[in-house]
């Protein structure tokens, strides 16, 4: 706490520093900008990421749980194992990929009989197999007979029912000591999501052709799994809604001609894919601020958001000033803002790289969900701020220094162990 109030505290001095007249205003300039984060600086990586790498091997606190989304599995789950597609003759091969998708259609149980069906399971885990690689390596072979083959794959594995959280308070989790729950069909489910991203990620890959498949609710149910308490999960699932997010970009205006009067219906057509994304984060955002406080995904859905937002062309539009301060800022006072904070912060210091006239309500909503009784969250509230006084500019700083200062000499002399006696001590 003390080390988070002295670097207030230099900064502030460098706000009324550059207050003064200064005798050479343009070394003053340089070294300001110098002091500027890189506004191309990364979002925080999500827990998953900081496993992934940190280098170290991973803590384990708890034994770990498994559990199982609720798949309709197959009747018939007998499959026969099929031709490799590289020994096929070219003429075969599409037709040969075609029969391995809807092949990797049939579900199994891993939860209640995991012992079941493993000469099966291992043909559709060497098939997933077999196409990431096929698809990785080879040119040519996405051809438009595969597109909605790919995409019912996609959805008949992965869009399903969640299971049910193994703890619903959310505050209660703690990622520093608790185990997620693991879905228990991730030896296939981990294949599906990879085969789907080289699909995307594929140079013959086509948007105009995918839009036909990659619909509005398509992504909804993206979305929905986002709620999924596997870590291995989201960290896909992130990363695919980005590309999708990315994929589009020539799209707005051909879906105007195409459609004109009707723009509002159609977000999910690609056009309004993009604004139809912030729209459903939105949603779930409101969802967890002001009803259910509980929801897996929040970290990784603000790391995706903050890539976006360091893309927003200036000048701001309104719609996303309201996400700020409606949706970021409120994200503040849920109970368990330390499972995201790092996310959040990068959000609204990325708000106020691109315009510093948002410096005074932020600082106004950020001392509005100030946290009275909670010290652990009060430095978490201190070190963003921090933050958010290393990028703006004096003449904003002035409008809000009063109010500021007034909640940092509340800080200065809190009884709270974290706060008083730490800042007391230097």
């Amino acid at each position: 706490m003390y080390t988070s109030l002295n670097a207030i505290f230099l900064l502030f001095r460098k706000h009324r520093k550059a207050q003064q007249p200064q005798q050479q205003p343009q070394q003053q300039q340089q070294q300001t900008t110098s002091n500027k984060r890189p506004s191309n600086s990364a979002p925080p990586p999500t827990q998953l990421n900081k496993i992934k790498y940190s280098g170290g091997p991973q803590i384990v606190k708890k034994e770990r749980r498994h559990s199982s989304s609720r798949f309709n599995l197959s009747k018939n789950r007998e499959l026969q194992k099929l031709p490799a597609l590289k020994d096929a003759p070219p003429h075969e091969r599409e037709e040969l990929f075609i029969q391995k998708l809807r092949q990797c259609c049939v579900l199994f149980d891993f939860i209640s009989d995991p012992l079941s069906d493993l000469k099966f399971k291992e043909v559709k885990r060497a098939g997933l197999n077999e196409m990431v690689e096929y698809i990785t390596h080879n040119r040519d072979v996405v051809t438009e007979a595969i597109y909605p083959e790919a995409v019912i794959m996609f959805s008949v594995n992965l869009f399903r029912t969640l299971p049910p959280s193994s703890n619903p308070t959310g505050a209660e989790f703690d990622p520093e000591e608790d185990e997620p729950t693991l879905e228990a069909a991730w030896p296939h489910l981990q294949l599906v999501y990879e085969f789907f991203l080289r699909f995307l990620e594929s140079p013959d890959f086509q948007p105009n052709i995918a839009k036909k498949y990659i619909d509005q609710k398509f992504v909804l149910s993206l979305l929905d799994l986002f709620d999924s308490e596997d870590p291995r999960e989201r960290d896909f699932l992130k990363t695919i809604l980005h590309r999708i997010y990315g994929k589009f970009l020539g799209l707005r205006a051909y879906v105007r001609r195409q459609i004109n009067n009707i723009f509002y219906r159609i977000y999910g057509k690609f056009l309004g894919l993009r604004a139809y994304v912030r729209r459903q984060i939105n949603n779930i955002f409101y969802r967890f601020i002001y009803e259910t406080e509980h929801h897996n995904g929040i970290a990784e859905l603000l790391e995706i958001l903050g890539s976006i937002i360091n893309g927003f062309a200036l000048p701001l539009k309104e719609e996303h000033k309201m996400f700020l301060i409606r949706v970021l800022l409120p994200l503040h006072k849920v109970k368990s803002l330390s499972v995201y904070h790092p996310q959040l912060a990068y959000c609204v210091v990325q708000f106020l790289e691109k315009d510093s006239s948002l410096t005074e309500p932020v600082i106004v909503g950020l001392l509005k969900f100030w946290p009275k009784t909670h010290s652990p969250k009060e430095v978490m509230f201190l070190n963003e701020l921090e933050e958010i006084l290393d990028v703006i500019e004096p003449s904003e700083f002035v409008k809000v220094m009063e109010p500021l200062f007034r909640q940092l000499a509340k800080c200065v002399s809190s009884p709270h162990f974290q706060v008083g006696p730490s800042s007391g001590s230097g």
